[in-house]
């Protein structure tokens, strides 16, 4: 049997389920030994705060949308427009700032469901490109995103506590 994955819109409600998805996926993603323990301690604790979250949730210029499977969250997205992107892309671009899948889930196709949320927002926006960055080790998702049609175009650094890493920026044309 199938598994139904739903996707649907994060509200200013959600903020504590948000907060632990968030916390919890970067972590799985991340953490040790891929990175040290108290680089990714400083950034969780820097970036995945209630009041940091609450603001995310109020920018009107960005969205988060939670994959479900029955009630249980398996993962999120957020996706910004205009100002709230965090590169100055040109033209009418839509950024996938986060697209994260509990780590005993990935492979199941709800990254996909995910991504394919992002274009849908975009194409309803008019967008002429969606863009994202990922870090240059992580070869799973470069592979994800590169087999759903995106085109590495640039870089940018991402800093991780005192780890400076670089992030392939990877955009769809549309």
């Amino acid at each position: 049997m199938k598994t139904k994955v739903n996707i649907i819109t994060v509200q200013q409600s959600d903020n504590q389920a948000l907060l632990d998805i968030g916390y919890k996926t970067f972590y799985e993603s991340f953490g040790p030994p891929i990175n040290k323990e108290e680089d990714i301690q400083d950034y969780l604790n820097n970036n995945f705060t209630l009041e940091k979250i609450n603001k995310e949730l109020q920018n009107p210029n960005s969205e988060f949308y939670f994959a479900t499977i029955d009630t249980q969250i398996v993962g999120y997205l957020k996706v910004n427009y205009a100002n709230a992107q965090t590169e100055n892309v040109a033209g009418n671009t839509l950024e996938v700032e986060r697209i994260y899948v509990i780590k005993g889930l990935r492979g199941k196709k709800i990254g996909l469901y995910l991504l394919e949320k992002a274009i849908s927002l975009a194409k309803q926006k008019s967008a002429e490109l969606v863009w994202l960055g990922v870090w240059k080790e992580n070869t799973k998702a470069i592979k994800f995103y590169k087999k759903n049609g995106f085109v590495t175009f640039d870089e940018h650094q991402f800093v991780l506590g005192t780890s400076i890493q670089t992030d392939f920026m990877m955009k769809l044309e549309l």
